[in-house]
């Protein structure tokens, strides 16, 4: 099983780059999902990179996406998650259903389905950095739908890390 997620990043990204569970660029979740195939087949990696190739004309269209930042809201268990909300926005909408498409075209698993299509709220969720850092957008800023990825939630079965697999920027 492969642990993935669609992601558009706020922060500066390198494709290939590798960074800790902990210290997650800002970014705005489009979709997570899990791809289930034979162990130890070369399959996985052709449906990752199958899903990859499908998503190209999708994110190509979104790039370039004006996008603000809304209020803030609290999302998770018992609200606990500070995040910033992003305000609605045709091309971060459409791509986000194209994703969701695509996934499921792959047969891959949707982690949280009632936050997708018509329950998808986009935003940013506060973060604190490695060095203790508050890292977080705030109601009024401006972002560029301008990186694009698909990441690897486990590498090579290390949950404690995250892998960019496919970087589409403009």
């Amino acid at each position: 099983m492969r642990n993935l997620i669609f992601v558009a990043f706020v922060e500066p990204v390198a494709d290939g780059q590798v960074f800790p569970r902990t210290d997650w660029p800002l970014h705005i979740t489009l979709v997570r999902f899990d791809l289930t195939f034979d162990a130890g087949t070369s399959a996985g990696a052709d449906v990752v990179e199958r899903l990859a190739g499908l998503a190209d004309a999708p994110a190509a269209a979104a790039l370039g996406a004006q996008l603000a930042v809304g209020e803030d809201a609290a999302f998770g268990r018992n609200g606990s998650v500070p995040v910033s909300l992003v305000e609605p926005h045709g091309a971060l909408q459409e791509l986000h259903g194209q994703l969701v498409q695509l996934v499921s075209d792959v047969e891959g698993r949707i982690l949280t389905p009632r936050h997708t299509l018509t329950g998808y709220r986009p935003h940013v969720s506060h973060q604190t950095s490695t060095e203790g850092d508050a890292k977080r957008l705030h109601q009024g800023d401006a972002v560029v739908l301008d990186r694009i990825a698909l990441v690897d939630m486990a590498p090579g079965g290390d949950h404690t890390t995250r892998r960019v697999l496919r970087l589409w920027s403009r």
